[in-house]
């Protein structure tokens, strides 16, 4: 059976709804998608016994879930409960004339549903694909394929991507055209990249082995 395609924007519910600063908010899916491929690392928030718990993980996707990673003894990861996934990056210091107008130029995206914890070994071994493949493309087929006690000892979350909150910042500080543009200070967007740097083997490395062609490419390009 096929399943539906996707709609193009994302609906609002009570926990998605932009209620402040709804102007940097977006409903497009290919915003979510966007930040989303953008990263690899994402914070899980759950309760534990009566208490909240955010765990920094990474994850993958495809076009309906998102699968999270984690180990079998993480009480984060006890799947069918109610999670709160967030995924951030910052683009640059916004530095206005005054401090209360400081801020960020960012792209976050805040993912609610009930985890789902994934036990088909086919999907299990699939979304461990994308997470794989998600955080550096090329190494599922380079590297060792978990074995069955790998996997065992291995959870993995899906989540449905349906509930999805987006925000973007982007440009200058928005005094310019107040009061305190008459004040003469300097205000701007000191901007923020991150870079791969060149790949430093394993010490116990043979000197003959070669640095693959698919992490030798990613040396030197940006990130994010």
């Amino acid at each position: 059976m096929m399943e539906r395609p996707l709609p193009t924007t994302l609906p609002q519910t009570d926990l998605t709804r932009h209620r402040r600063l709804r102007e940097q908010g977006s409903l497009r899916r290919a915003d979510l998608e966007a930040i989303l491929d953008a990263g690899f690392v994402c914070h899980l928030g759950v309760i534990v016994e009566g208490r909240p718990l955010v765990v920094p993980t990474v994850y993958g996707r495809d076009e309906r879930q998102l699968y999270v990673h984690g180990s079998v003894a993480s009480r984060s990861l006890a799947g069918d409960t109610a999670v709160c996934v967030t995924v951030t990056h910052v683009d640059g210091l916004v530095l206005a004339r005054s401090v209360f107008e400081h801020g960020l130029n960012y792209r976050s995206a805040i993912i609610h549903g009930m985890a789902r914890k994934v036990t088909d070994p086919e999907e299990k071994l699939e979304g461990l694909r994308r997470l794989s493949e998600h955080t550096a493309p090329g190494q599922w087929s380079y590297a060792r394929r978990p074995n069955r006690k790998e996997l065992a000892a291995t959870t993995l979350l899906a989540l449905s991507l349906e509930e999805a909150s987006v925000k973007i910042r982007t440009g200058a500080p928005d005094d310019g055209d107040g009061p305190d543009a008459e004040l003469g200070l300097w205000a701007g967007v000191l901007p923020l990249t991150s870079t791969w740097g060149t790949p430093v083997p394993d010490p116990r490395l043979p000197p003959d082995v070669p640095v693959p062609a698919h992490i030798a490419r990613l040396g030197g390009t940006r990130h994010g």
